[in-house]
Order: structure tokens, then sequence, then C-alpha cells
């Protein structure tokens, strides 16, 4: 029986304490485990990346923006609920997560608690929508722009709730090239370039390009069916535009790397290409793409990622990359070491010669 199959062989035991509270100052200070070619491993920092790179990489970065998505409203009876705004869906409506959910009845309104000198704005409690708990919700506006304007006055930033602390910067939270509204999860990999450390690859001849995966329920949603054969994640908008494409192509022509910032930039290019025959094209859409042990990329050649949860769709995306057991091996060192884990915590970087023969893409041959 393939041990890889079951969700329960996902697991490791994490202290309290070496979950990040706080991100490390400046970005680029973070710390860096290098994945090695063998079973080998050393300590590095993201200031030291760039020396890992080179002239000809191409680095795909998520640009997504988080949105202020968590919102705090009452009940006509009194009670307070907390809502998650999630996406646009249809008909006027978005997607979102209510708790606690089930005290809320179908066709219920709800008054957004309004900061000081606004007023109240009135949402409707829906029905729910799929198997993943989400409900939809009914605002007054529910165009993207209009929304991040609402947003931007009522709403929170939803920080993972292992983060105990308010964010005293909520830039930190954001990405330094985050242009696109609509996620409520930031890519947390990208996090750790800063604006001086990206003019630093530029000037070393790694070039960049953006994808758009805006982060939902498909990433930060717990893995619940123990044979992944029938994990099925939540879509996620993702845009692909032709200059990207291009970017990618012309440096797969001229044998440069392609190296995604995170692993949401991994699955816009994986997810995107699965959809035309393991070729990358432009696209706008939705992608459900789990990735998982087995899984041969078609684009991207290495990834810059983060520490992640247990049991989660990231952590089978990576142990894809590196293989499972090495995978868990790799976290328990860097747990002896004091590596920072999850959201605000350090980096791992699994370059292309590390990466699994089986998983590369085809055509890949390592440097001598």
């Amino acid at each position: 029986m393939n041990q890889d199959n079951h969700l329960s062989n996902y697991d490791y035991a994490l202290p309290e304490e070496a979950i990040a509270q706080a991100p490390a100052e400046p970005r680029h200070s973070a710390r860096l485990l290098c994945v090695e070619p063998d079973a080998g491993w050393k300590d590095a920092t993201m200031a030291q990346w760039p020396a890992l790179l080179r002239a000809g990489d191409l680095l795909i970065l998520n640009d997504t923006r988080v949105l202020k998505a968590r919102l705090k409203a009452r009940r006509a009876s009194g009670g307070l609920v907390e809502l998650l705004v999630l996406e646009p869906h249809r008909d006027d409506t978005w997607l979102g997560l209510v708790k606690p959910g089930q005290r809320v009845r179908p066709g219920e309104w709800l008054q957004i608690q309004p900061p000081p000198g606004q007023l109240p704005v009135a949402v409707q409690v829906l029905g729910r929508h799929g198997d993943g708990g989400a409900r939809l919700l009914r605002f007054a506006t529910p165009e993207l722009e209009a929304m991040e304007q609402f947003l931007n006055t009522y709403g929170e930033l939803p920080l993972p709730p292992y983060i105990r602390a308010a964010c005293q910067d909520e830039q930190r939270y954001q990405t330094t090239y985050a242009r696109r509204p609509g996620a409520v999860a930031a890519p947390t990999a990208g996090l750790h370039l800063s604006r001086e450390l990206l003019q630093r690859l530029n000037v070393a001849g790694v070039a960049s390009a953006t994808v758009t995966l805006h982060v939902g329920l498909g990433t930060f949603q717990p893995l619940q069916t123990e044979d992944l054969g029938q994990v099925r994640l939540h879509g996620e908008r993702v845009e692909i535009s032709p200059a990207t494409v291009s970017a990618v192509q012309r440096t797969q022509a001229q044998g440069g790397r392609v190296l995604a910032v995170g692993t949401t930039s991994c699955r816009a290019l994986e997810g995107v290409a699965a959809l035309h025959g393991g070729q990358l094209q432009p696209y706008s859409g939705t992608v459900e793409l789990c990735i998982r042990p087995g899984f041969r990329f078609q684009v991207m050649d290495g990834l810059l990622t983060n520490f992640h949860l247990p049991r989660s769709s990231l952590l089978l995306l990576v142990s894809a990359l590196v293989g499972r057991q090495r995978l868990l091996t790799l976290y328990q060192e860097a747990l002896t070491r004091d590596y920072r884990f999850y959201s605000f915590g350090d980096a791992m970087w699994i370059p292309p010669e590390a990466v699994l023969g089986s998983a590369r893409p085809q055509g890949f041959s390592p440097p001598p």
C-alpha cells in the first residue's frame, strides 16, 4: 500500500513556540533552509538567496492582494457573528464563511458593525454552497472594486488564527508587489521579497513575471479525506497573461529555469498547464488542481516556499517535489534548528537539481 496516498502520513508535531507571531525585519532577513541534491541541506538567509540563482532564471510572483475580508456582524437577537468574505459568486452574491454558522438561518439578515462615523450595513446570509462550509452572502455592492472599498472601511485583515497578536503594520501581510485585490490570505513565500532584494535579483540578471491566484478555500481549507486520491480542492481564481506565457517560453527556450515564489504561483502555473494538455497558455478562470506525490511538473523547475501546516494541500505539493519522508525529515531538522513556521515564518529553497527526477519537467537536465 502506497503510504503517500494517506492524509494521516502528512502529520508532524509542531510546538506552539515554533509558530512565528511577527514577520522578520527586514523582510529579507528571514532564514532560508536550502535543500541540496543529495540528502543534505544547509542554512542561509533570504538575503543570500540571489547568490544561489543564475542569470537567465525567471521568478514567477503571485501579485494578488489580500482584502480586509473579516467582518464583525450582529444578529437581530443581539448575538455576534464573524464573516470571512471569500470571493464573488454570481447573481449579486459572494461566498463567505460564517462563524458560528450553525446559529444563522438561511435568509437571515445581519448588521455589519461599523467603524466610528459610519452607518451599519445589512448583509443577508443565504444557503450553503458546496461541501466546504461556505455560505452565500448578499451585499449591496457586488462589484469587486466597490467591495474592496467597502471592506477597507468596515473590514479587518484576516490574519490566520494561529497568529494571536495584531499585525502592527498591515503592509507586512502583503507582498511588496501585491496589486490585484481578491485574496483572503497572503502568498506567504513572497513576503520575504523586499524591494531591495528584488532590485538585487534584477541586477543579477534574474527576471520576474507575475501570475494571479486569489488565495481562498483551495489553499487554506483543511483536508479531511484520508484517501488522497479522492481529494478535490475548492477552485481558486487564476489569471495568467500572454506576457507571462511568453516570458516562460522564452526562458525555457534559452535554457533558463522557471522558479515559483510560493505554492500559489506553482499551482497557478501547473493548474493552467494541466487544463491545456501540459502546455502553459493565457488563462482567466478557476483552478482546482491538487498536487501530491507522483505528480510530474510541466512548467515549474524550482520553488521558494514557507513551512506549512500538517495535513495541508501545501504540504502535499512540496512533498511532490522532494518526497514525503524527506520533507518530514527536513521539517524536523528545521524545528531542531529553531526555524520559524507558517505565514510569518522562515523559508525553504528547493532548487531544480534537488527535485525528484520523477517529478521534474521532461527535458530538464541538472547542471554538471
